[in-house]
């Protein structure tokens, strides 16, 4: 009997120690090659039980226990024997953790999360029955992620933020969090390697948290530039871009069931240099650059294929091609092109493709007047039609526009509509299908903010229209914009930038004179004795508790393209667009 529960132990240990599948008995093939990682129980648990000669057959080449030091073994696979007391999954969990909690979007953009963000996302910090205790877990959940960023980016910032917001909370918690850490010297992230890794190596960012009540109107914006726009009508999440491809005109036979739609994926990432290139583009100057485009490799595809004519190699095969005498260099040249030049196809197919299925949104929806009106409403100038024509016009937009339509009308105004117009304003949008919820939410919040009293500057610039769009289009373009004017963008600092400006850059307004700071390598003293930092900032991270946006990022990049030799990142919470914002509001306002 105890031979047999031994017996049956070492099968069992053997067992886990093959990833969990039986060993193959006679096996001749090479064992996978594997660490053993084991607490004193385990030690003595299978001390007894296998030797050492017995470990190697098995494929494990090193065995140690978890609390000594050691390097890190890359590409191995490892297999951890160990009780699940608290003391070992600290442990565990220093050696996974590799703090990289946080999605890295684009060279100058990240996100915290992407799984569960409704656990971070606006609504639910802004939500009238929270308690403490879970503003504590959603303020944590945001600390945890800001401060893996700044292991990863191996750099203790300077820390800004707006008094009496949960972004006051988050920096009160990243401060005690980095403080922390750089006072257990031995332990440190901060130190060694990881300080010198990144771009701000010389010089100490500055981070910004804002909160995402400073300005709720660019949230539900209508845009005019590529990405942003195609972050707002299409399907884009996490760089990529879904789209349903139109079948074709055919009309399925009667009673035949309807046509399948084709969905097609397309990655927007930083390789394709069209992408990069136009992405703040003003949507007119996109469509025209693809068909810039398209012209040129068709041009550069018809010489290939006048060179292959004279040289009288029409259909052959491209190994003949090297075998011509040295008057063949243009052709072989044009050929080793071709791969290149097949890349080139396949971007210009896509933007097309992207660009085809948001200028179906903007003429449907009228999306360009939408812009156009919204900017108007935001930078005080006199408005052409009024607010109850738009909203009451049955063919401009769907519900949705006009709700954030009157939102931004709203959030913007000085002071509120009277009660009397206001009902005139709900009927109107009651007709045309809206859904109030979210206008109850931003009577309260609009009530409770000091905004009621001093409403957020979103600049006095506004777009310029160069005539409709079909005057600078080619003939034969692939895109019909037929009545889409052509509006050209006027840089102007949204409520974020303009924060951003004055203490990147040290400069005294009232908007941010009574923003706090924090020194997280400073001792603790009372917040008016640290010493400050006084010149301007070479580099800083603008970060939006409670979700940010597209055009908020395509803003501050446009900005700090004007200054020289300094860098800028924009981070969020949760990256939202305006149907996926304007449903908190509403879930907000059922309340």
């Amino acid at each position: 009997m105890a031979a047999g529960i031994r017996e049956k132990q070492r099968v069992a240990l053997k067992r886990m120690l093959n990833f969990n599948v039986p060993p193959v008995k006679n096996s001749t093939g090479e064992p996978v090659w594997k660490v053993l990682i084991y607490d004193r129980f385990g030690q003595d648990i299978i001390s007894p039980l296998l030797s050492v000669k017995e470990l190697r057959d098995m494929g494990i080449t090193l065995h140690l226990l978890l609390h000594s030091d050691r390097d890190a073994i890359p590409d191995v696979p490892a297999v951890y024997f160990v009780m699940p007391t608290e003391e070992n999954i600290d442990r565990m969990c220093q050696v996974f953790d590799q703090y990289l909690n946080f999605i890295t979007l684009e060279d100058d953009m990240f996100v915290l999360c992407n799984q569960n963000k409704e656990l971070v996302s606006y609504r639910a910090i802004n939500r009238p029955d929270i308690t403490d205790t879970e503003m504590e877990t959603i303020m944590d959940t945001i600390v945890d992620s800001l401060f893996c960023f700044f292991v990863t980016l191996g750099a203790i910032p300077i820390i800004r933020c707006s008094r009496g917001t949960a972004a006051e909370m988050v920096a009160v918690k990243l401060d005690k969090k980095l403080r922390e850490n750089l006072r257990d010297a031995r332990n440190s992230l901060f130190t060694g390697d990881t300080l010198g890794a990144g771009q701000f190596s010389f010089q100490r960012p500055l981070l910004v948290l804002v909160d995402r009540n400073i300005d709720l109107a660019t949230p539900l914006h209508h845009t005019w530039t590529y990405q942003a726009l195609v972050h707002d009508v299409l399907d884009f999440h996490l760089n990529r871009v879904n789209l349903e491809e139109s079948t074709g005109a055919e009309s399925s036979p009667a009673g035949a069931r309807p046509k399948k739609k084709n969905k097609k994926s397309y990655d927007l990432t930083v390789s394709d240099k069209f992408w990069q290139k136009h992405k703040g583009s003003p949507f007119p100057e996109v469509a025209e650059s693809v068909q810039q485009e398209l012209e040129s490799y068709r041009a550069q595809e018809d010489e290939v294929k006048r060179l292959k004519s004279i040289m009288g190699i029409e259909g052959e095969d491209e190994g003949a091609i090297s075998m011509l005498s040295d008057n063949t260099a243009k052709l072989t040249s044009a050929v080793s092109s071709l791969p290149e030049l097949l890349e080139k196809k396949r971007l210009i197919d896509l933007h097309t493709n992207v660009a085809t299925a948001v200028l179906e949104h903007i003429k449907s929806r009228k999306l360009d007047v939408y812009f156009e009106y919204e900017e108007k409403i935001m930078s005080k100038s006199t408005l052409d039609k009024s607010l109850l024509d738009m909203i009451s016009d049955p063919d401009a937009g769907t519900p949705e526009d006009k709700m954030r339509l009157f939102l931004i009308y709203y959030i913007s105004s000085a002071q509120a509509p009277s009660e009397i117009d206001l009902e005139q304003y709900k009927k109107a949008l009651t007709d045309a299908g809206c859904n109030l919820a979210p206008l109850s939410y931003i009577k309260q919040w609009k009530a409770f903010t000091k905004m009621a009293s001093a409403p957020t500057s979103y600049g006095n610039t506004t777009p310029k229209p160069l005539g409709l769009l079909s005057r600078v289009m080619n003939t034969g373009s692939q895109f019909v914009m037929e009545g889409v004017k052509n509006l050209v963008l006027k840089q102007q600092n949204l409520p974020v930038t303009r924060i951003l400006d004055n203490l990147m850059e040290m400069k005294s307004n009232p908007e941010t004179d009574d923003y706090r700071y924090f020194d997280p390598k400073m001792l603790r003293g009372s917040e008016s004795s640290v010493p400050r930092n006084k010149n301007p900032f070479q580099e800083a991270i603008v970060f939006v508790v409670g979700g940010g946006n597209y055009i908020e990022y395509q803003n501050l990049i446009d900005y700090i393209k004007g200054k020289q030799g300094k860098h800028i990142l924009y981070g969020c919470s949760e990256l939202f667009n305006a149907t996926q914002f304007i449903k908190q509001l509403s879930q907000l306002g059922q309340k």
